[in-house]
């Protein structure tokens, strides 16, 4: 087993609570990294666990687990956990981890699953679509569709998300969220392989040439899986081809860092909008 063996990884430090008497990772540990990685594995795939089970009308309940041990983590250890879907069978699925530090292989895993009614007590076959998912995700495809349209196009799906984000999570005023731009501006939505949206964004004219983009939300379940900067970049896009030199835009402070990932530059001193820390960010396009 090697670390090209898998596109996904999950990033962990080792926590001192995680460590035992002989100052190495508890062997015990490790089956909670690889159930950590399997929960990022779904949101890599664009796929809210407990929403896509729900869909497909069952669950998946672990029937085995084998881990084995070739070397030790210690306290402090940055540790990749790589993951992938091995084999779908009838009603199975089998999912091999091994987790990383740097190039070496520590402990691999072998997790085997069981697709059944969402109380387990019957096997179920694994639906055609989740095969087709995982088939998609290994080959390398893209696991997320962004369009860009109009309010009319896309505010059933963006709607929603923005009601959770802003109005349920962050208690902002529903006649501060809801305004008249939102029939002019550009709009773009994020939506997995079953078409459940995840994520949304505008776009409006700041000034002739600038481009101001705001109302960036992403549901809870799809967070730090690259949604939002898909939004984002799909966003970017349709202010270039609208012949846009700059974009602008006001960021809560807690996500001015996923902005500058994505180059963008603070710009002036922090404010607040409806009571929640904003700074101005701008790039060039």
């Amino acid at each position: 087993m090697q670390r090209s063996d898998f596109r996904f990884f999950e990033r962990l430090r080792v926590r001192w609570a995680e460590i035992d008497a002989q100052k190495i990772v508890f062997n015990g540990h490790y089956l909670m990294y690889f159930d950590t990685a399997v929960a990022g594995y779904w949101r890599a795939l664009g796929m809210p666990y407990a929403e896509t089970m729900a869909a497909f009308q069952g669950d998946l309940f672990v029937r085995k687990a084998e881990v084995e041990y070739m070397a030790s983590a210690r306290y402090d250890d940055v540790l990749d956990i790589g993951m992938r879907c091995a084999r779908v069978g009838t009603s199975s699925a089998t999912f091999v981890g091994g987790a990383f530090r740097d190039q070496q292989l520590l402990v691999s895993c072998t997790l085997t699953y069981v697709f059944a009614d969402p109380h387990g007590t019957a096997s179920k076959p694994v639906p055609r679509e989740l095969r087709e998912l995982f088939d998609r995700f290994e080959t390398g495809e893209s696991m997320v569709d962004v369009r860009v349209g109009t309010w009319a196009e896309l505010g059933a799906d963006a709607r929603p998300i923005r009601t959770q984000v802003f109005i349920a999570e962050q208690k902002i005023p529903a006649e501060m969220e809801w305004d008249d731009a939102d029939e002019s501006a550009v709009h773009a939505v994020a939506y997995n392989r079953l078409g459940q949206a995840l994520a949304t964004g505008r776009m409006l004219e700041h000034v002739p040439g600038v481009a101001k983009i705001g109302r960036m939300a992403v549901a809870a379940s799809s967070r730090h899986s690259g949604v939002g900067r898909a939004v984002l970049e799909a966003l970017l896009d349709a202010a270039r081809g609208r012949g846009e030199r700059e974009a602008v835009l006001h960021a809560q402070l807690s996500a001015a860092a996923f902005y500058e990932r994505a180059g963008f530059v603070r710009r002036g001193p922090e404010f607040h909008e409806t009571g929640i820390a904003h700074v101005e960010m701008l790039r060039a396009l």
